[in-house]
């Protein structure tokens, strides 16, 4: 249909009253905006170095970045409206203030999707884990690892992977805890390959290494663990924790004379458990009437621990491995 004259005028004069009317506001806005006394010189560059105190320009894309130049008809016309605007060329400043964040998602609770169902989410069993920081190299504090979940990781599965033969309440648990151990293996070894590694990190890699061993995932974790705990015991020798861990390494893969005098050291240095792996080499020695006499003596010692006298039956019962103990389930959860 061919626009009629009256409203092909129309068309024509509607978009020069709103480009006056957008005009005649910029020029209010800038009028008003106070300027800054180092404005006055036109090829002055405000510090935009604070984003709280952020400069914003207004300036045509032809124009001089300093300066808003008006064309003789807009002045014209920006001089009817605004009086006050007695100039062509303008220069002003304003710092930038953030306004309100606010949401513009959808609320889903509004029904705004229909025929979908509102997703319903709870949290339960909510836990903060405390921070743990330990220095990245020998003799310096400067960088540091975070190793809280590695730390919560590690203390969960001990009683299950610690020993071999590793014990798990269910096939899934199993399969979850080899495959965080890669994961975490891979994050923590670069740092314990380091010459400088401090003994913070060599004894967490070496305990991960071991377990990888324990899961079978690969002699490339049973030599790592080795070397990465027989380097944390020459950093500190009198590590009961070292000691224990080298031992059992040796012991439980076949070298018992090898593995019993890192037991023993472990031992003279307070180390339960390792009288304990010592029970377990004698058994495995044919020696089980020294077996049965150490545990029962720990017992004696250590009334409180549950585990022996679930070892001295194992042992009674007439079976070999005394970590073949109902496994304690653990909160391992699928890797993402």
């Amino acid at each position: 249909m061919k626009p009629t004259p009256l409203s092909t005028s129309a068309s024509h004069r509607a978009p020069k009253l709103a480009t006056l009317t957008a005009l005649a506001a910029a020029c209010a806005m800038m009028l008003s905006a106070p300027v800054n006394a180092e404005e006055t010189n036109a090829n002055a560059v405000p510090s935009a170095m604070d984003s709280s105190k952020r400069v914003i320009r207004l300036a045509q894309p032809k124009a001089d970045a300093n300066t808003f130049q008006l064309s003789t008809d807009q002045q014209n016309s920006a001089q009817q409206n605004l009086p006050q605007a007695t100039s062509g060329t303008f220069t002003t400043t304003r710092p930038y203030n953030p306004g309100t964040t606010t949401a513009t998602g959808i609320d889903l609770k509004t029904g705004q999707l229909s025929n979908i169902p509102t997703p319903q989410v709870q949290l339960s069993d909510v836990v903060f884990l405390p921070t743990v920081l330990i220095p990245q190299q020998r003799g310096s504090n400067i960088d540091q690892l975070d190793v809280s979940l590695l730390d919560d990781f590690i203390e969960d599965v001990a009683p299950n992977a610690t020993h071999h033969p590793t014990n798990f309440p269910n096939r899934s648990q199993r399969h979850y805890t080899r495959e965080t151990i890669k994961e975490f293996s891979e994050w923590i070894d670069p740092y314990a390959k380091s010459p400088n590694a401090s003994y913070d990190v060599l004894i967490r890699a070496a305990k991960l290494n071991g377990m990888g061993r324990n899961l079978d995932l690969g002699s490339d974790y049973t030599v790592r663990g080795g070397q990465y705990v027989d380097r944390a015991i020459k950093i500190q020798p009198d590590s009961g924790e070292a000691n224990f861990l080298y031992g059992i390494m040796l012991s439980e893969g076949g070298g018992f004379k090898e593995g019993q005098k890192y037991l023993d050291r472990a031992v003279s240095l307070g180390f339960t458990e390792a009288e304990q792996s010592l029970a377990q080499s004698d058994l495995l020695n044919d020696r089980r009437s020294s077996a049965l006499e150490r545990l029962r003596r720990l017992e004696s010692q250590h009334p409180d621990n549950v585990v022996i006298p679930q070892q001295i039956k194992i042992i009674e019962a007439g079976k070999y491995y005394i970590w073949d103990i109902p496994a304690p389930d653990i909160n391992v959860k699928p890797t993402v």
